[in-house]
């Protein structure tokens, strides 16, 4: 009797299609990935950006491919492509960059599908304004369905977000600190480093100013004690002469 090998379902890790639209889209993906990787490094959690997320096991169509996907409760590090049932966790927060060509299926299928696997946070930013007036669109998942967040607050991340510069700024709840850029750290460190040389400079020019004060003091004391000593040569002498000359008188 011939055994019949059960066939291995391969999930494709892409596609061939460009990573985004435009380089505007690519550099919002790639920087909002960066920050959130920097952001919750030492946690279990990933971020992913713009790799496959298949949602039903066998079936290798049911799959998208979110531009950032947030997913707590899992190992750190990247993936080829995401597997829900593999994982065993949904990603809790999902960004897509958006344009007028993306428009119609970023507010239709992604919403919908999103909603029905129950991602807790959806956000659409659009990095050049041509649809998005504000350029950032977050829709929370209440009850099922997705309803507007309007204080552009990711409670799943305890973050803030801003449109700023083409790019979304993220601002840390707790602490009111901006995630910096590459580029902003970059500058942050340089500046903190003449920071600290200027204290060091500070510190050497005053250890510099209290020696030289010690010294002067010394100086000082050693032309008291030279005045002190001609003083009393000085007394000596009189004293002498004084002598002498009461001698001299007595003499006469």
């Amino acid at each position: 009797m011939k055994v019949t090998m059960p066939i291995e379902v391969q999930y494709p890790s892409g596609d061939g299609k460009p990573v985004a639209e435009t380089f505007a889209h690519f550099y919002a993906i790639a920087m909002t990935v960066e920050l959130l990787r920097l952001y919750l490094e030492g946690q279990q959690a990933t971020i992913l950006g713009n790799q496959f997320m298949y949602y039903q096991e066998g079936d290798t169509s049911q799959r998208t491919a979110p531009d950032v996907m947030v997913i707590f409760g899992v190992a750190p590090g990247g993936r080829d492509n995401y597997k829900i049932w593999a994982e065993g966790a949904v990603p809790r927060v999902v960004f897509e960059m958006t344009s007028p060509k993306t428009r119609k299926e970023d507010e239709g299928r992604k919403k919908e599908l999103y909603e029905q696997l129950g991602i807790q946070e959806y956000w659409q930013f659009d990095p050049k304004g041509q649809w998005i007036r504000e350029g950032l669109r977050g829709y929370q998942l209440v009850q099922e369905t997705y309803q507007v967040i309007d204080d552009q607050i990711s409670s799943a991340l305890g973050l803030r977000l801003v449109v700023q510069d083409g790019l979304i700024a993220f601002y840390r709840l707790d602490t009111g600190e901006k995630l910096l850029l590459p580029v902003e750290m970059k500058a942050a460190l340089m500046a903190e480093s003449q920071r600290r040389e200027l204290a060091e400079q500070e510190v050497l020019t005053a250890r510099q100013t209290a020696e030289i004060a010690k010294q002067a003091v010394l100086v000082a004391r050693q032309e008291t004690l030279a005045a002190k000593q001609e003083a009393i040569e000085l007394a000596a002498q009189l004293a002498a002469y004084k002598k002498s000359f009461g001698t001299l008188e007595s003499n006469d």
